[in-house]
């Protein structure tokens, strides 16, 4: 159970997000074709807040999967070793550059609370919103810290470079592919 929440935590939050924008924005279109049914003045601002709550969960998922925007076009010509200490002192850098953002996200956190200042249409308390942005820093700054600890239990196997990776991922893809025309 708990290498499956490790895996897909993050995954199940933002599908839960978007099938929430898609059920609540599909429900606004058809009551505004209802004739004599008022628009639902709460959808497009919840939709806004789970799209803004998704950005901020996202954030660990792409630290988790290794998939932060990096180009490795240079580091992948250098050698394994080097390559190694790169991605770990990266990992370091993010994680320390989230957990100062969480840090300082509590204090926002804090002033919103105090203020108990309402959202405009749901009228939903605007700090949940700012718990989310504290709650994306502090999980990427725990990923961070679990990715290093990964890579330093991995600084031994041989990683693949970004068009080796690529290309294995292609191969699995159609294989995939053939075996799925294969069942059919």
């Amino acid at each position: 159970m708990l290498k499956w929440l490790d895996e897909h935590f993050e995954e199940c939050l933002l599908v839960l997000f978007l099938v929430l924008i898609a059920c609540v924005m599909m429900l606004q279109v058809v009551v505004r074709k209802i004739p004599d049914v008022k628009p639902l003045t709460w959808a497009e601002e919840f939709s806004r807040f789970m799209w803004i709550m998704s950005v901020f969960i996202s954030l660990p998922y792409t630290i988790r999967k290794s998939n932060m925007l990096r180009v490795n076009v240079v580091i992948d010509l250098l050698p394994q070793f080097i390559r190694k200490i790169i991605n770990l002192a990266v990992d370091i850098i993010v994680g320390l550059s989230m957990a100062l953002c969480a840090y300082h996200s509590i204090a926002c956190l804090q002033r919103t609370y105090l203020s108990a200042e309402p959202s405009p249409a749901m009228e939903w308390p605007m700090w949940t919103l700012y718990a989310f942005v504290f709650a994306g820093f502090a999980l990427a700054t725990l990923r961070s810290i679990q990715m290093v600890f990964i890579h330093l239990k991995n600084i031994d196997v041989n990683e693949l470079s970004t068009l080796e990776q690529t290309m294995a991922d292609a191969k699995a893809e159609v294989e995939a592919g053939k075996r799925a025309e294969g069942a059919e």
